[in-house]
């Protein structure tokens, strides 16, 4: 039996096959670092890859040898040091001359790592593996095309990476078989024909003998079987290529709203973590849509839609306001982003600071005007104090409207990441 085996590698001699192998084998390990990561180092640079380290003791291969066996005589040198019985002391940890760091466990286990590096794409899977986008829909695209390649069959000419081994081994089968049928039909015949003339006895009489026949029958077997030797094993006309059409795909789209309270009251450390916050839920949605629309509104006693920089580092400040931006937001997706059209998220960020007159009126305007629209709207209050009235408002709403509608408390940028997955946790079916 023939096999071929395809060792064709992928860009920069690396298999891509092997590579999602290790990652699903590893994923234990790989998520661990992973949160690692998340702990020690900024949300703003939370896109670069990161090194990963699995111990060595957790990459030994189970392998399946012959044991020694039998009964044996070893006859081992002298010394004046020990007699038979003897037990002989564990030598002390770190006197070996192994790669390890020279620091042995209590439990005997030692500290050699096999380390490797994940990608930004893998690191940011890993990320969001276990979170989901609530009430996550599929909406038509507007001014993008997108397309999808899909399966056509198969065609006699493509390049190599396309080749289809097992198609073409098949179609080389069958043609071995249509050239060679008849030819190995007629040489079994010839074959019992040989056989009972070897096995008959010669006449003398006749005038071509039995080892006259006996000749041409072999030398007509031979050449049948030199013929069927010929017909090659794999030819051009029976490679077979995967044929790919590109056809338009339906992708899916998404805006996302910030909304951040600049009054007075929030100081510069809430709007770092509030930007933290707002990082890793576009790093989220970038990971789910095709196409992100974002837009900023900033509010004090009023609310502005602004550019990033300036939602921000703006300087301006005010008392606040907070239906203020609840209500340019309405006005922005009535004339922008049909809900029809976009998958609409929103994301507030506030010390819950507001005026104890306008907490009702949000409250009012979220339930018949913003939550029938989005997709889901997040609501996070930065202070480690005591809650305020906007806070109370809410709660009525996320009775209301438990599927697209969250809210928690974020004390200190240590949170941010474990108050995020609450947020977005994946909900059992």
């Amino acid at each position: 039996m023939t096999h071929i085996v395809d060792r064709r590698l992928n860009g920069k001699n690396k298999s891509a096959v092997n590579r999602e192998r290790f990652l699903r084998r590893y994923r234990h390990h790989i998520k661990k670092a992973v949160s690692d990561a998340v702990q020690r180092r900024s949300i703003t640079d939370i896109e670069r890859g990161e090194s990963v380290s699995i111990p060595s003791r957790d990459i030994d291969e189970p392998v399946f040898h012959h044991g020694q066996g039998g009964r044996r005589e070893v006859v081992h040198p002298g010394n004046q040091e020990f007699l038979a019985g003897d037990s002989i002391a564990k030598p002390p940890g770190g006197g070996g001359q192994g790669q390890g760091d020279g620091q042995a466990s209590p439990d005997g286990e030692g500290m050699d790592e096999f380390a490797f590096q994940i990608t930004q794409e893998e690191f940011l899977d890993f990320l969001f593996d276990d979170l989901e986008l609530p009430n996550l829909a599929r909406k038509k695209l507007k001014d993008t095309e997108a397309f999808k390649y899909v399966r056509t069959g198969f065609t006699t000419q493509g390049v190599p990476a396309k080749l289809d081994v097992v198609r073409s081994l098949r179609g080389a089968h069958a043609r071995r078989l249509g050239l060679a049928g008849a030819r190995r039909k007629k040489i079994k015949e010839l074959e019992a024909q040989l056989a009972a003339l070897k096995s008959a006895p010669d006449d003398l009489d006749a005038a071509f003998s039995h080892k006259d026949q006996i000749e041409v029958l072999e030398a007509e077997i031979a050449r049948l079987k030199a013929n069927v030797r010929r017909i090659p094993f794999i030819d051009e006309i029976d490679l077979r290529y995967r044929q790919h059409q590109k056809h338009p795909q339906p992708a899916t789209s998404a805006v996302m709203f910030c909304l951040m309270d600049v009054s007075g009251s929030m100081t510069q450390m809430h709007k770092d973590i509030a930007k933290r916050f707002f990082i890793l839920l576009y790093l989220f949605l970038k990971k789910n849509y095709k196409k992100i629309d974002v837009v900023f509104i900033r509010h004090h006693t009023s609310a502005k839609e602004v550019d990033e920089e300036e939602f921000f580092y703006s300087r301006e400040t005010g008392g606040t306001i907070v239906s203020s931006a609840l209500k340019l937001m309405h006005k922005i997706i009535e004339s922008r982003y049909s809900p029809s059209e976009w998958n609409i998220y929103a994301a507030q960020a506030s010390d819950g600071d507001n005026w104890n007159d306008d907490s009702p009126v949000c409250s009012k305007i979220l339930a018949d005007h913003v939550l029938p629209l989005v997709q889901y709207y997040s609501y996070v209050e930065i202070t480690p104090q005591d809650h305020q009235m906007l806070w109370y408002e809410y709660e009525k709403i996320l009775e209301r409207f438990p599927q697209s509608f969250a809210m928690q408390q974020i004390a200190d940028a240590g949170e941010i990441y474990p108050v995020f997955r609450q947020l977005f946790e994946r909900k059992a079916a």
